[in-house]
């Protein structure tokens, strides 16, 4: 097995980017949804109620700070952006917490899953995808470990899949038969909510070991 993707998101719900490399630290990939959209109440904002702000790129800059569109996050044209997609009051900020993420910060997924389900492997917003899994053999993995090279990630559970799915990532177009495929023929989850037990640098083309 091998990593054959690596996906940050800078701004939580936005399109991420594709890395050839990446820094793995116990919160995940470094930059990983370290801005996220907030209402006027404070509760943080998401493509599942505001599917817009998938047509938005997040992106990090050679400063370690986020980038809407190519523009700081802190931007006056980013924030113009943001509200367009999430309503006119919504704001952007950072936090840089484990609370971040909606359950554990890394998803694990794989290339025999994707092939199994038959998507665009993008709906998934995976932050790694393995090569060289042959079907569905993920499903086999919670409980599990990953090594790549000196990175060793724990394989918690596999996750509930929601709305999200069922968006096209270049589009945006709904297709709810894609999250209703899940649920019926996957038990409603696909990939591996993981936790990072140990730290470092991985590339595309590591070699991917299956621990105990």
């Amino acid at each position: 097995m091998r990593v054959a993707e690596i996906w940050r998101y800078p701004v939580k719900s936005l399109a991420g980017e594709r890395l050839g490399q990446a820094e793995v630290t116990r919160n995940g990939i470094a930059g990983d949804r370290v801005v996220h959209v907030r209402d006027r109440r404070g509760r943080v904002v998401t493509a599942r109620t505001h599917r817009g702000l998938l047509a938005l790129h997040g992106t990090l800059g050679v400063d370690g700070e986020p980038l809407i569109d190519g523009r700081p996050w802190t931007a006056a044209e980013s924030a113009a952006a943001v509200r367009a997609a999430a309503g006119p009051d919504a704001t952007l900020a950072r936090h840089d917490g484990p609370e971040r993420f909606d359950v554990l910060p890394l998803l694990v997924a794989t290339d025999g899953a994707i092939a199994a389900l038959g998507v665009d492997g993008r709906r998934l917003r995976p932050n790694l995808v393995v090569a060289g899994v042959r079907g569905l053999l993920e499903r086999q993995w919670p409980g599990r470990r990953l090594g790549i090279g000196t990175v060793i990630i724990a394989l918690e559970k596999l996750r509930g899949r929601c709305v999200m799915t069922t968006y096209d990532p270049d589009t945006q177009t709904q297709d709810l038969s894609v999250l209703q495929r899940i649920i019926d023929d996957f038990g409603g989850r696909m990939a591996l909510d993981s936790a990072v037990l140990a730290e470092g640098t991985i590339a595309i083309g590591d070699p991917v070991v299956l621990l105990p």
